[in-house]
């Protein structure tokens, strides 16, 4: 399949809430270690309590905040080293992912793949690393759509966040374009349908990360 573009609709205020507040962990707005407030997420976002609240509870779910009666909400901490223990944990299922990926695509998804590709080589374009995270984060959904199996979606959804914000604080400023190239080449070999090159593709990617992981931890 050619890749082409996609337009998105919009989305619920719940999940507005969850990528925004996601995004700000990801990015180290929310500073790892500090703590906040559940009013002050909800002065930030510009959202209402209900949806905001949801979102806290999703990303304490995802390791990345806990709340501490009395004391607010931390913000998870970040150690260099911690990150190859997320890649090693998240390796396999990601192999699991997109060999399933590749024989269940179906259109809805491979259209999110297609935006994902095409906004990951924008990004790479305009030098642009948020868009390149947004265009990230949307190819893991579309990768977990089209798997059909939800408990190997469960299982990276977490992983895959805490790598971003690793990779977010330790990559290299010229790594966009490689880290694009191996994204795509996986994203073609599942909308190939092909599962021995995404399985394969998967693991690359995976390495790609570990290398990056394995510098960090030895700066």
């Amino acid at each position: 399949m050619a890749l082409t573009e996609e337009s998105t609709g919009s989305e619920p205020a719940a999940a507005r809430a969850y990528h925004a507040l996601e995004r700000m962990i990801v990015t180290l707005e929310l500073s790892p270690g500090s703590f906040v407030t559940e009013g002050s997420i909800i002065d930030k976002l510009g959202l209402g309590r209900t949806p905001v609240r949801e979102a806290i509870q999703r990303l304490a779910w995802e390791g990345l905040l806990e709340v501490r009666p009395r004391a607010g909400i931390a913000v998870a901490a970040l150690h260099a080293g911690d990150w190859l223990r997320v890649i090693d944990a998240r390796r396999g299922v990601e192999i699991v992912l997109a060999r399933s990926a590749a024989r269940f695509v179906t259109r809805e998804a491979a259209d999110g793949f297609h935006a994902a590709a095409l906004s990951m080589q924008r990004a790479v374009i305009a030098g642009d690393v948020l868009a390149f995270l947004t265009a990230d984060k949307a190819m893991d959904e579309a990768l977990a759509r089209a798997a059909d199996n939800v408990f190997a979606a469960r299982v990276a959804a977490p992983l895959q966040t805490h790598s971003r914000r690793f990779w977010y604080r330790y990559r290299a400023d010229t790594g966009l374009a490689d880290s694009a190239a191996h994204h795509v080449a996986l994203i073609q070999s599942i909308l190939d349908g092909d599962e021995e090159a995404a399985a394969a593709n998967a693991d690359r990617l995976m390495s790609l990360l570990r290398s990056l992981a394995e510098a960090a931890a030895t700066r």
